[in-house]
């Protein structure tokens, strides 16, 4: 996934103008291939606390404030989420706001409020501490959220890699230089990436350093903005974009933590798409497993099927392999492990098996065995495919990394596919696997550890065959 630290200056008190700037980044960041756009401290109305103080009821926002709806229709429209730090308001009319980072998805929808947890000695004269450490998990990472003050305490990095965050997003308006250098250090320290939006132009605290940037987590810096007094190209609207790329942060199949997640399984039935749903199937389909890749559970159709209810007319979606039977999947993960070894003679058994699992995941926890995943993509009314930048089954090698999901260097036609298909299968409760924008899946292991829930619901399934029960 590419990240984006948004810094610009924002208009002082100009909510309206600051998310209509906002919007337009989101939008520019993601044509650059960004699937997360972060803006600075208070980047909503300026970092001004005098301001902020005096008029309170105009300059404070809740979550689905009207006035930030570009910013949600942004990241519905370019598929990116984006983290909008504000004077956030209290759920109490007698409690001070905070300041507060509201995360958008992709789908326009809060996906989690963070509020800064260590305001300085001059911001709690008019803000409230928060009391929640800010987490959330996006295209299989899971992210930590961090507002300026908060860095300067090494327990809150500790916290979020302890919490297996594994990046750590930063709101920021420093006006000291020095204040920078705690996030090289923090990012070795935790084996984290580290994204800083830091303000731009002058605040309360003075003018701001800029300088927003992105390191990784051996504390090399590998992007920055220019300084915030020093506005690109001299005009007032003008800002800058840091892109940093964190595809290797990916929560793999084969990560200890999906196979932790407990299963309680439903009972739910395998179902034959050839019989209940041919509209949604390949012709041909999987040779080797003799009709088997044709069914899957039902909830998992029944959500296929709302997903392409949703679809712009004239689009529709195809099924290429649902349930997959132990022995193949057995079949394919020996053979792509065994090509990865003979090409990378040098690599560690771990360090093999988490590459493999970018690919086909380990049969223990495979999502196709459960009945739960499906491998699918876009087709025209007459069924010809959409160009999704890779065919489906195409390997990292193979493509060069662009079967990753939000894979950079993707062409517009299928960065936008990639769009629409995404849009419609999370809207049906679907989730897919970031190494391959083809796979999705719902009730299995690695569903739960994405949506948080308390277990998977599908386990190994053996499909029974005519005259036999399920």
């Amino acid at each position: 996934m590419i990240l984006a630290a948004a810094q610009f200056i924002p208009h002082p008190g100009d909510i309206e103008a600051n998310a209509a700037r906002m919007a337009a980044l989101v939008t520019e960041a993601a044509g650059r291939g960004a699937g997360l756009v972060v803006f600075a401290e208070l980047a909503l109305t300026q970092y001004d606390l005098t301001a902020i103080a005096a008029d309170p009821e105009r300059l404070t926002v809740t979550p689905d404030d009207p006035r930030l709806a570009p910013v949600r229709d942004a990241c519905r429209a370019a598929g990116a989420a984006a983290v909008v730090n504000a004077a956030a308001r209290a759920d109490g009319p007698a409690q001070a706001p905070t300041i507060g980072s509201f995360v958008y998805g992709p789908d326009g929808a809060l996906l989690t409020r963070y509020d800064k947890r260590h305001p300085t000695g001059t911001e709690r004269e008019v803000f409230a501490p928060g009391g929640a450490d800010g987490r959330f998990t996006l295209g299989g990472i899971r992210f930590a959220l961090a507002t300026c003050y908060d860095s300067a305490f090494p327990e809150v990095a500790a916290r979020a890699a302890a919490d297996d965050c594994r990046v750590y997003l930063a709101s920021a308006f420093h006006s000291d230089p020095a204040s920078l250098d705690r996030y090289p250090a923090l990012a070795r320290a935790h084996d984290l990436h580290v994204l800083l939006a830091n303000g731009a132009g002058t605040g309360s605290p003075g003018r701001s350093v800029g300088l927003s940037g992105a390191w990784l987590p051996s504390g090399e810096r590998v992007a920055s903005a220019g300084e915030g007094h020093a506005v690109p190209g001299g005009a007032a609207d003008a800002a800058e974009l840091v892109l940093t790329d964190v595809r290797d942060r990916i929560t793999l199949m084969a990560d200890p933590a999906v196979a932790a997640v407990p299963v309680q399984e439903c009972g739910e039935p395998l179902v034959d798409l050839r019989a209940d749903a041919p509209q949604l199937l390949a012709p041909g389909g999987q040779e080797e497993d003799d009709g088997a890749c044709a069914h899957l559970r039902s909830g998992v159709l029944r959500r296929l099927l709302a997903a392409q209810e949703a679809l712009p007319d004239g689009l529709r979606l195809r099924v290429v392999e649902g349930y997959r039977p132990l022995s193949l999947q057995r079949t394919y993960f020996e053979r792509y492990r065994e090509k990865l070894r003979a090409a990378r003679p040098e690599q560690d058994g771990a360090s093999l098996l988490a590459a493999t699992s970018r690919f086909v995941s380990p049969l223990e926890i495979a999502p196709h065995c459960a009945g739960g995943a499906v491998d699918l993509t876009l087709v025209t009314a007459d069924g010809t495919e959409l160009d999704m930048g890779t065919p489906i089954d195409a390997s990292p090698e193979e493509s060069a990394g662009a079967c990753y999901t939000a894979a950079p260097g993707l062409s517009p036609t299928a960065r936008a596919n990639r769009r629409i298909l995404s849009a419609a299968l999370s809207a049906a409760g679907l989730v897919n696997y970031p190494t391959e924008w083809w796979h999705w899946s719902y009730g299995d292991r690695y569903w739960a550890l994405a949506t948080g829930a308390d277990g998977a619901v599908y386990g190994p399934k053996e499909l029974a065959r005519q005259g036999e029960e399920a």
